[in-house]
Parts: C-alpha cells; structure tokens; sequence
C-alpha cells in the first residue's frame, strides 16, 4: 500500500477546485492547471483537503500510481498558489542570454544566437546576462523547459562550460596529463 498516497492535500483558501469526468482542474493566483485522474483512483474532495483513494481489491494498477497521482495533485496546488521557480547560470567565455517578450535568446559560443521560444505558462528573465530564472505554475512543464535549454550546452567535466541549475556542481576530470 502507498503511504504517500493516503496522505491528503491540503488546500488553501485561495485554491478552487473541480472535478468533473475524472479532470481536475485546480485553479489559484498564479494560474489554472489541469489533470486527467486514472479510473482506477478515487477523489475525496472537501473545503480544506484532497483525499486520494484506490480500488485495493484485484487492481495491481491502482496501488502503483496512487502515490504518483497524489504528489501531482500536491505540485499542482503549490504550483498554483507559490508557483515554481528554477535559475540557469551560464557558464562560459562569451555565454550570454537576452529575452524579448516569450522568446529566449541565447549566445553559447556558436556562430550563431539560438532562438527558443518559451510556452505561455512560463515565464523568464535574465539578471546578469548569464543567469536565466524560470517562473512556471507547472512543474513538469518547467522541468521539461529546463531540460531543453539545457541541452542546447550540457555542463561538460574538463573545463566545467556550459548551463548549469543554480546549486548543480561539475564532477571535474583531470584530462590529459602529457609527456614527461
């Protein structure tokens, strides 16, 4: 049995919420967000809680994703209300990022400035013109921005390059050592 899922999901006052055909919708200050609940987990929803519950009885599916769908709930109702935040260092000679209105700008030493177009629920700045901060409602949706962005430059181990996430270390190589 999952001991995440049992635990309930509390709500805020700010926090409205429906359901309706097994879609969640929970709807806060800094934005709306939706999710599809699997048929075979029940909610409980009150003023001040969400509860997540399962079909114990011969459904092996049920017991896998119950605490899966309950952390999701849970993000999404701090998403809603706090919201998500991730910051991007560059880290090179010549890296630099600039932002015009949702489309990101980056400088990583190609011959060529990379244009990235960020989703509407995402929203960035640049402070420094190599630290880029990411503000999203949806977690998953910043993950996954964060990821491509990233991936346009991996931090690479022998000169540490490339875009890290603010608190991501480098495991440094020594490289090539040479005659003697």
């Amino acid at each position: 049995m999952s001991r995440i899922g049992k635990r309930p999901v509390l709500l805020t006052s700010q926090t409205k919420t429906s359901y309706v055909d097994n879609i969640l919708e929970v709807s806060g200050p800094k934005g709306t967000l939706n999710f599809k609940i699997p048929q075979a987990i029940s909610l409980k929803i009150t003023d001040s809680e969400i509860c997540v519950d399962a079909d114990y009885k011969g459904n092996k599916e049920a017991r896998t994703i119950m605490g899966t769908v309950q952390a999701t709930i849970k993000n999404m109702t701090q998403g809603v209300n706090q919201g998500f935040t991730k910051t991007l260092n560059l880290v090179g000679v010549g890296y630099r990022a600039s932002i015009k209105g949702q489309e990101l700008s980056l400088n990583l030493g190609y011959s060529h400035p990379i244009h990235f177009g960020l989703p509407e629920k995402v929203k960035a700045s640049v402070s420094k013109d190599t630290q880029i901060v990411l503000e999203s409602c949806d977690k998953r949706l910043l993950g996954q921005v964060v990821a491509e962005i990233q991936a346009y430059r991996p931090p690479e181990p022998y000169k540490g390059k490339g875009i890290l996430i603010d608190g991501q270390t480098i495991r440094r190589k020594a490289g090539k050592s040479g005659k003697k």
